[in-house]
């Protein structure tokens, strides 16, 4: 009972951060390992438990969806499910005591997108102009990332495009919200071929994570979002740095 109501109160809280800041697996994928399941199976269940979430977000995006500098949204479409796809398979060819000594540098890289990706992007908007080709290959190497881990996938499209794409940050959320659940697809679709999941825990993270990302969305309105971020900040860097001393302090 105890490990059900910790996996539920993780995923209450990854919903919420979701909705709010981003970042909820650095709640998600420390709490399954926790809870005794191998670190593979763990991030493929903790993107099965987000995974409702974010479709309920592309839902609510769909109308506002456009193609991101110059590129259309058939081929970002196409190119970030080959890119989840990729990266799904290189996570299940991934032993899980290689993934073990992986995981902090890939909690590093998502720490680092939710600290300076929103800064960068702004400051950078629109310095650069992006080929089609730049476009699809940047959105392919985030796709694979997303596909493998996932973790500030987000994030790290945003800082991307707004470098590539002449409009406002808050234009390119629907096409990110559609291309994060694209590949956040495949990705689940193979995990659950390949039997890596552990559907009751998901489940119950997952049912927590809706209710979570409905309470963040309302919680959004009316919280300072320097607070948020300044807490989900910590949090990651707390979780970063205890993954480091989980695969390398001993």
């Amino acid at each position: 009972m105890s490990s059900v109501l910790l996996i539920a109160g993780a995923g209450l809280l990854g919903g919420a951060m979701n909705a709010l800041a981003g970042g909820g697996s650095f709640v998600t994928l420390p709490t399954l390992i926790a809870a005794g399941i191998p670190s593979v199976s763990a991030n493929a269940s903790s993107s099965v438990a987000l995974y409702p979430g974010g479709i309920a977000s592309a839902f609510v995006y769909r109308a506002n969806l456009d193609g991101v500098g110059g590129v259309g949204v058939k081929p970002l479409l196409i190119t970030s499910l080959i890119g989840g796809f990729v990266g799904s398979l290189l996570l299940l060819w991934t032993p899980t005591a290689v993934f073990d000594g992986v995981l902090p540098w890939l909690l590093l890289i998502a720490t680092l997108a939710l600290a300076f990706g929103r800064r960068i992007a702004d400051r950078l908007q629109g310095v650069l102009r992006g080929h089609s080709g730049i476009v699809l290959a940047v959105q392919l190497v985030l796709s694979i990332y997303g596909g493998y881990f996932g973790g500030a996938a987000g994030l790290m499209l945003l800082a991307a495009w707004s470098l590539l794409d002449g409009r406002e940050v808050k234009i390119l959320n629907a096409p990110r919200v559609i291309m994060v659940s694209a590949f956040n697809t495949v990705a689940i679709i193979l995990f659950a071929i390949a039997d890596v999941v552990h559907w009751r825990e998901a489940a119950i993270m997952a049912v927590a994570a809706l209710v979570g990302g409905f309470t963040g969305a309302h919680l959004s309105q009316r919280l300072d979002p320097r607070i948020v971020r300044a807490l989900t900040l910590t949090l990651a860097c707390v979780m970063t740095l205890r993954f480091f001393w989980r695969a390398y302090g001993h």
